[in-house]
């Protein structure tokens, strides 16, 4: 037996083909703190390992505990991890036999394998113990000797994000992963009981994180080699620090002190962004929130996105929900966005709104979606930008009132059909918009192989680009936009070196094609831009071109 500590991660927080890349949560590294104040070495690996190396599990038998965060509250499909399912969540549970198997996360609300679905709560998962109310708190009151049960204290999480912050060297990906970081829980909003499907009431009215309580840890997290950091964890991150009430007005102030003493934290930073930012807080307070947004944007780094839980352009799903903000103020709320962040910085914009529509929430009915597209339109229209469309279905968790009360599974052609509408008639001209042909992706880094390769940079919610090319997982390289999908886009490595790439490459340019590809690499040993021209003519990439000879 020896006093190592394993910690298994099978949660994922936003599906990563429309979130954040590959990344160490809260959950994760606070649990390990505890662990290692409690003089555990820890050992830590994520369930896609597991997966891989299925004999991992019988070596972590040696351990003195186990320890196991699982569970998701995001529906959707995930490119590079997937969080565990429910069979390997009991699997795992089932073949552990070290002294103690300890499961914790947002398993405790309930499962369900995807949204559209109710997540049921379970029993029987196998482990030992189940750590309720915040998964830190209560593996160190257990062991401590008490139950296994606590609360958040930001207090005691200022010292375990420290302590367990060098877990993170452990993570397979490191050190391309994304550090989020948790500011806030709890929600304004509990006062009426909030959104019908949110789970964050459940920890009632906000608490905030102190700034030093959130600078020490991002500084030992840049110690332990992070430098890529997402400020999540909350419902609305402009309303950090701010007083009372459904919508308290921004400060400004706080917001800036934040970001400041993050940056001085890790001075050398790569990425640093938000998630989730309140439409209905904008609408409600326009010149401090913009006042908030513009200290953002002054101190993160470009490409970032506001996450705007809409969920709906129906005003009767949103009274019949109590959900956040009309449609109108939503309007607003993304022209404001685009009026502080559409400016673009190396090439991107610096800051966009991205939406978010739930389906099957009560009142929906086959009008909802077509005021759904009709708002989209009006967006489109008015030439604001917006980074992306998330369209998931309610995933009810027990305690919430979407839980009796919604629509789940009547209208599940419409929905399909308001997806497919998205893709084609909003999401492809947007990308366009945002990511018009010629522009360049810093540190794009791949995460699976193939023909074409595909990767992201890291960021908020990253747009994944198809590389035709077959390049190893974990090459980090500059790209250049040179076409267009619904939700991706087709790029090439930065600068194009027109006298090296393939044919198969080189057809993706503007106005080139195969037969032009085929007659450039017939013809090429091309010295400079005027060569090339004097038999193809002016591209709209022609600042792009390298030269490259043998």
């Amino acid at each position: 037996m020896t006093s190592d500590a394993v910690i298994i991660d099978g949660y994922i927080d936003e599906p990563a083909c429309l979130g954040v890349p590959p990344y160490i949560s809260p959950y994760v590294r606070y649990m390990a703190g505890v662990l290692t104040e409690h003089g555990y070495s820890i050992r830590y690996a994520t369930i896609d390992q597991v997966r891989e190396e299925p004999s991992l599990l019988a070596s972590f038998n040696d351990a003195a505990v186990v320890v196991m965060i699982a569970g998701t509250t995001v529906p959707g499909r995930y490119l590079g991890g997937a969080p565990a399912t429910l069979t390997e969540i009991r699997q795992i549970g089932m073949q552990m036999r070290s002294p103690a198997s300890v499961i914790g996360g947002p398993i405790v609300f309930g499962y369900a394998g995807q949204g559209g679905r109710k997540a049921i709560k379970e029993e029987g998962l196998g482990f030992d113990l189940t750590l309720t109310g915040s998964p830190a708190a209560a593996l160190d009151a257990w062991l401590n000797g008490g139950e296994p049960a606590g609360s958040p204290d930001y207090r005691q999480i200022d010292h375990w994000s420290v302590s367990g912050s060098g877990v993170i060297r452990q993570h397979p990906s490191f050190p391309h992963i994304m550090i989020e970081l948790e500011t806030a829980t709890g929600c304004p909003r509990a006062v009426t009981g909030g959104c019908s499907f949110c789970t964050e009431p459940f920890y009632g009215m906000p608490e905030y994180r102190s700034i030093d309580g959130c600078a020490d840890e991002v500084a030992a997290l840049h110690r332990a080699g992070a430098r890529h950091f997402r400020l999540g964890r909350q419902p609305d991150l402009i309303a950090y620090g701010a007083g009372g009430g459904e919508f308290p007005e921004p400060r400004p102030d706080l917001i800036r002190e934040l970001f400041t003493s993050i940056r001085d934290a890790a001075p050398d930073l790569k990425t640093l962004h938000i998630d989730n930012i309140n439409p209905g807080t904008i609408a409600h307070h326009e010149e401090a929130s913009r006042a908030a947004l513009e200290a953002i944007v002054d101190l993160h780094t470009p490409g970032d996105v506001a996450a705007f839980g809409m969920e709906t352009a129906d005003p009767a799903v949103m009274e019949a929900n109590n959900l956040k903000a009309y449609p109108d103020e939503v309007f607003r709320a993304i022209r404001i966005v685009n009026e502080v962040g559409a400016r673009r910085r190396d090439g991107v914009p610096e800051l966009l709104p991205g939406l978010n529509f739930i389906i099957g929430l009560s009142g929906e009915t086959e009008r909802t979606f077509a005021l759904n597209e009709e708002f989209l339109k009006e967006v489109l229209d008015a030439g604001l930008m917006v980074r992306r469309v998330n369209i998931r279905q309610v995933m009810p968790f027990e305690g919430t009132p979407a839980y009796e009360d919604n629509t789940l599974g009547m209208h599940e052609s419409r929905f399909r059909q308001f997806k497919e509408h998205v893709r084609k008639h909003f999401d492809h001209p947007m990308l366009k918009l945002v990511f018009p042909a010629g522009t360049i992706l810093r540190e794009v880094i791949i995460e699976a192989e193939g023909s074409p390769s595909y990767g992201r940079p890291m960021g908020s919610y990253p747009i994944l680009a198809g590389i035709p090319l077959r390049l190893p997982a974990g090459t980090v390289m500059d790209v250049v936009v040179v076409s267009h999908g619904m939700r991706s886009l087709t790029a090439l490595p930065y600068p194009v070196d027109l006298n090296h790439l393939p044919a198969g490459a080189l057809q993706w340019l503007p106005g080139i094609g195969k037969k032009r590809a085929r007659s450039i690499t017939a013809k090429r040993g091309y010295r400079n831009l005027e060569e090339f021209r004097a038999d193809f003519g002016i591209t709209p990439l022609d600042a792009a071109f390298v030269f490259r000879l043998p």
